[in-house]
C-alpha cells in the first residue's frame, strides 16, 4: 500500500486527490494538509510515501515545505510530486533544487495522476520532456543564469557525464540505456555515483544541475 499524504490549500481540490487516491485500491491517504508548516508536521508524523505539493499556499509554500521536509527525512525520504498550474507559478524551478520527484498539472486527468503516485513511489522520475524543456527554459533563462563551472563535474568520469547530460535531457533511465547500448542497471549505477560525487539526493536536482553547469542548453533537448 502506497501512503499519500495531499497537500492543498484550496478545499476543493485537495478533496479531489484524496477522494480519487482513496478509490484506488493500492493507494492509502494518511493525512490531508491546507498549508506548508501543516505538511511538514503531517509528514513527520504520518511518514508518507508519496506528498502530492501545491506550491502557492500562504505563509509557508510548497517549495519551502518540501525542502524541510526532505532534510527532515530519515534515510528513506518521502516522494514529493509538485502540482502546479505551471504557467502561473515561478517558483517551480527552485523545487528541483529543494529535491522534488516529479511535477504535474493539476488539470491532469485522473488516470495520470494515479500513475504518477505510483511512478514516483517507485523510485522512478515524472519529468515530461516538454514540461522539462519549458520550466527550465523559462527559470534559467530567466534568471540569466550562467553556467556554474565549479560544481564538482570533474570528480566525475566521463560516462557519468554522459548519462547526466542525458538525464538534463528528460531521457528516463530506458532511454538511456538504449542510445548507450548498456543495461539499465549499468545506467542506474553511473547515475548514483554521479549523484552521491555531486552531493545530489534527487533527479530532480541532477536535471537541474546540468542545465547550471552548462551540460544541457535551454535552447535544445
Amino acid at each position: 500500500m502506497i501512503k499519500v499524504l495531499v497537500v492543498d490549500d484550496q478545499v476543493l481540490v485537495r478533496a479531489g486527490f484524496a477522494a480519487l487516491i482513496r478509490a484506488t485500491s493500492d493507494l492509502e491517504v494518511v493525512g490531508e494538509a491546507s498549508g506548508g508548516e501543516e505538511a511538514v508536521a503531517l509528514a513527520a508524523a504520518v511518514r508518507p510515501d508519496v506528498i502530492l505539493m501545491d506550491v502557492r499556499m500562504p505563509e509557508v509554500n510548497g517549495i519551502a515545505a518540501t525542502g524541510r521536509i526532505l532534510a527532515a527525512a530519515g534515510p528513506v525520504p518521502p516522494k514529493v510530486l509538485i502540482l502546479t498550474t505551471f504557467d502561473l507559478d515561478e517558483y517551480v524551478y527552485d523545487a528541483l533544487r529543494a529535491g522534488a520527484s516529479g511535477f504535474l498539472l493539476k488539470d491532469t486527468p485522473p488516470e495520470r495522476l494515479i500513475a504518477a503516485v505510483r511512478t514516483i513511489a517507485a523510485g522512478d522520475m515524472l519529468f515530461a520532456p516538454t514540461v522539462t524543456r519549458r520550466l527550465v527554459e523559462a527559470y534559467t533563462s530567466g534568471r540569466g543564469s550562467a553556467a556554474v563551472p565549479d560544481a564538482g563535474l570533474d570528480a566525475l568520469t566521463s560516462r557519468e557525464v554522459e548519462v547526466l547530460r542525458m538525464v538534463g535531457r528528460a531521457l528516463s533511465n530506458g532511454e538511456i540505456a538504449d542510445e548507450l547500448c548498456v543495461s539499465e542497471a549499468t545506467v542506474k549505477t553511473h547515475l548514483n555515483r554521479a549523484m552521491a560525487k555531486l552531493g545530489l539526493s534527487s533527479r530532480a536536482q541532477a536535471v537541474a544541475l546540468a542545465y547550471e553547469t552548462g551540460l544541457v542548453s535551454p535552447r535544445r533537448r
